[in-house]
């Protein structure tokens, strides 16, 4: 039926229904993809997120590998392990200052820090600045076999020797 003010009524669909169509879709499509983002994000969420830090001991040889003056460094553990001649003793070689790796200089007989300078005689204690603490001793024994064993995490008196 005519509209008397605007002419005839046609039941026509819009004028560009394949534009409409791909709006629509358009939409759809970037809902669905930020549900199938957020269900991911959230599926890794529960997924626990474990750091394997590696074990605090390690095995440091026989004890008869460390005649008197012999220092031997664990990059991994980052200790030193040292012969004396009352026995075997092991040191951080964690810097007491800011926790720089240490380093030791066998031609001056020291353990020098490389970022700031302070330097540490071989029973870890402070010879030059600005380290406030001597280096920490760890805690040595034996396992079954007869070899030493270094706990990193056990810290032990200053001067305490591992007498084999």
């Amino acid at each position: 039926m005519p509209d008397p003010e605007n002419g005839p009524v046609s039941d026509a669909p819009p004028a560009n229904p394949e534009r409409r169509d791909f709006l629509t879709r358009l939409g759809v499509g970037a809902c669905a993809a930020a549900a199938v983002g957020s269900g991911l994000v959230t599926l890794d969420f529960m997924k626990p997120k474990v750091l394997f830090e590696p074990s605090t001991t390690f095995r440091a040889g026989s004890p008869a590998d460390y005649p008197d003056g012999t220092v031997r460094f664990n990059k991994e553990q980052k200790a030193y392990v040292v012969g004396c001649p009352g026995g075997v003793y092991a040191l951080s070689a964690v810097c007491t200052h800011l926790g720089c790796i240490t380093r030791f200089l066998s031609d001056q007989g020291v353990i020098a820090c490389p970022c700031h300078g302070s330097r540490f005689d071989l029973e870890g204690n402070v010879v030059e600045g600005p380290a406030p603490r001597p280096l920490p001793w760890l805690d040595v024994g034996l396992d079954p076999s007869g070899l030493l064993v270094v706990d990193t995490s056990i810290t032990v008196a200053h001067g305490k020797v591992f007498k084999a």
